[in-house]
This record gives C-alpha cells, sequence and structure tokens, in this order.
C-alpha cells in the first residue's frame, strides 16, 4: 500500500477536478467511475490496497463503506454514518433539531397522502413538501390549498433518490438569503480543528442554471450563529474534508437547512474568488495537510446544467461563444460540450461581489448559446 494512494469514487467534470487536486499535491490516483458493482469495488480496492478511499457520490452503497472503513490502514471520506445521513433527510434532520438542537423550520415527516393531509390540516398553509433523500429541489413543491397535498406527495415520492415512500412538510419561512457556508473540518496535534470560507449566497435562477456568490455579506450576529450551527453538525458527523452547510438567514436568524459531506455547485465560485478552491481544500483536509481559506476577490459564478439536449459541437460556434463570454472583464468559463451535468461555468471576479455577478451573467447568457436548437 502506498502512503499516498487515493481511490476516488465517482464521475463526471467534477471528480476529475477532485482528482487533479490530490494528483497536485503528490497523490497517486485511481479513479473509479463504476461504483454500483459492489463485487467489483471490492476486488479493486483488495488490488490496489489505497490509503484513502473517498467517495466524490451519494450513490455509493453504505454498506461498501463501512466494510472498507473496517479494514487496517485505510481512511473512508466521507464517514459511513455521513454517507449515510447525506441519504437520510429524516435522520439528518432529527440530529439537527432533536439530538443537536440546531434551529430549523418547523418541520413533520408523512408516511402517506393521508399523513400528509393532516399535517397540513395541521400546521396550515403554505408548506414546503419535498423527498427525505433528493438533490436541492428535486421533487420539492409548495402547498397552498388542500387539493395541492396528492401532486406533492407523488411529486416528493418520484423525485427522491431512494424509494422511501417518505416525505418531510416543512413551515415556509420568509428569508433573505439561502447561504452555503463551506466548513472544512481537519485534525492536527491538537485533535479535530474547524475553518469557514466566506459566506456564499446561492440562488437557482432557473431549472438549468444555478448562481453563486461570494461574500454573502451578514451581520455579525447571524455569522457567529452560521458558524456555530456549521461546527456542530460537522463535528457531530466527523471525519475530514469540505462540508457544505446550508443555511437560511434571514436578519439576523440562521436556520439550519441541510448538510452535504463532500463539494457542492455553489462552492464552485472558490475556483476564482479563494486562494484554495472546495476541490484543493477537500484534497488537502483528507490528506492531513495545512489548509487555508482566504479569500483573494469577490467572485459569482453561473452554473448552466447541460440537460437531455447537450450543447452544440460546431467549432465556429464554439469559438465565437467563448470570445464573446471572455470579453466580459475579470471573466473565466469552464465548457463542457456534450458532457454532463454542467453544459459551462460563468466566472467572474470584481471589486464587490453585485458587480461580480453581473459579470457572471453576461458569461452565462453567451455560453447559453451553445445549447443544441432545432
Amino acid at each position: 500500500m502506498s502512503e499516498t494512494t487515493v481511490m476516488l469514487l465517482g464521475a463526471g467534470d467534477r471528480t476529475r477536478e477532485l482528482a487533479l487536486a490530490f494528483e497536485h499535491l503528490g497523490a497517486d490516483v485511481v479513479s473509479v467511475d463504476d461504483h454500483a458493482d459492489v463485487q467489483a469495488l471490492t476486488v479493486l480496492i483488495d488490488e490496489k490496497n489505497p490509503r484513502y478511499v473517498v467517495a466524490d457520490t451519494e450513490t455509493v452503497a453504505t454498506e461498501v463503506l463501512v466494510e472498507i472503513a473496517g479494514r487496517d490502514g485505510v481512511e473512508v471520506f466521507p464517514t459511513p454514518r455521513a454517507a449515510r445521513l447525506s441519504l437520510d433527510g429524516e435522520g439528518l434532520r432529527r440530529l439537527a433539531a432533536d439530538e443537536l438542537g440546531l434551529p430549523t423550520a418547523p418541520f413533520w415527516f408523512a408516511g402517506s397522502a393521508e399523513e400528509l393531509t393532516a399535517i397540513a390540516k395541521h400546521a396550515g398553509f403554505p408548506l414546503v413538501v419535498k423527498p427525505v433523500a433528493a438533490a436541492p429541489g428535486e421533487g420539492e413543491s409548495v402547498l397552498l390549498r388542500p387539493e395541492d397535498v396528492e401532486p406533492a406527495w407523488r411529486s416528493a415520492v418520484a423525485g427522491g433518490k431512494l424509494s422511501l415512500q417518505r416525505v418531510i412538510a416543512e413551515t415556509v419561512v420568509e428569508v433573505d438569503v439561502e447561504v452555503t457556508l463551506l466548513t472544512v473540518r481537519t485534525t492536527g496535534p491538537s485533535g479535530p480543528t474547524v475553518s469557514f470560507c466566506e459566506p456564499i449566497g446561492h440562488h437557482q435562477t432557473t431549472s438549468d442554471a444555478l448562481e453563486s456568490w461570494q461574500p454573502q455579506q451578514l451581520s455579525p450576529a447571524a455569522l457567529d450563529s452560521a458558524k456555530s450551527i456549521a461546527a456542530r453538525i460537522v463535528n457531530s458527523l466527523g471525519g475530514r474534508g469540505v462540508f457544505a452547510v446550508e443555511l437560511l438567514v434571514r436578519g439576523d436568524e440562521v436556520y439550519f437547512s441541510d448538510v452535504r459531506p463532500r463539494l457542492h455547485d455553489s462552492g464552485l465560485v472558490t475556483l476564482r474568488s479563494q486562494r484554495l478552491s472546495q476541490f484543493e481544500l477537500h484534497a488537502r483536509a483528507v490528506l492531513g495537510l495545512p489548509v487555508d481559506t482566504i479569500m483573494i476577490s469577490p467572485g459569482a459564478v453561473e452554473v448552466t446544467y447541460a440537460g437531455d439536449e447537450g450543447a452544440a459541437a460546431d467549432t465556429g460556434v464554439l469559438r465565437t461563444v467563448v470570445a464573446e463570454a471572455l470579453a466580459v472583464a475579470e471573466s473565466d468559463i469552464r465548457v463542457f460540450p456534450g458532457g454532463t451535468p454542467w453544459l459551462g461555468l460563468s466566472l467572474a471576479t470584481a471589486p464587490d461581489p453585485i458587480v461580480a455577478r453581473d459579470r457572471a451573467r453576461r458569461v452565462a447568457t453567451a455560453l447559453r448559446r451553445l445549447r443544441v436548437t432545432e
């Protein structure tokens, strides 16, 4: 076994970016795209004998991570417990609210449309209904009246990653902004430590685009609360690496929403806003190396998702679009023709995040011309 061998479980552009971050630190990276075949994965682990196994996907079976973590000399990230809770919205919410006492929006769980009807009658409208295990926004809807219950139930149980036939219903909380607080957990001679990136604001502009910016200004009280919430949930999950803690902020009030024990699309802004991107921070933390979360410039990114139609392959169109996008001041792009899930990343920096957001939007407008049209 090599002390620098990292087995990376995942596929796609994000995983490739993470693999590069590990390689730049001298690690020998073994990337595994097909991690659904448990037997084949076990054989490969026996063959490669990695020092670290890093899951950059939520589709790796938890029992596999448990088996790997039980081996001598192998560290698994995220921890099996954190991986399990990332797929168990009910367990995660009960950990946050009931065990750790973190502030959350009022919530209930339902295992049938009838139970959801009873919750709506008790809690009132509006209510947000979503699967207990799903990507942000997937299978989510808002109940405004009793007749919305049945369609919301069907949408939620169909939209989750797992067929759990269980949903979470939350009171709608009026908030100023949704924030990702990237929290880096490391360990050293004095024990575990956590550090925080500057808050990242984000907004799902359309079904196929996500906008995020850094920093999102918070009041001193809100920032203190955000860091306290993030530290408590991350330390409870354990392990090393970058955790994307999702928060809802209204004035000085901060509510816990979710946590992902891995990299997040809203954190892609760090490719230009920070000295170390979220990929580099994750690699350093996993390998037990020093980290810093210094922001070097306000920045913004618009992530345009490819969808089913992919992107145009015409070289002339691509060159024209790239030239137009890069004509925006302090801009940068990542284009993934025909790839998934991203069509492109529109990045920009500026003296303040408002200008950076405007620049990133202008870059994104150019990149959208890459979409295939009939």
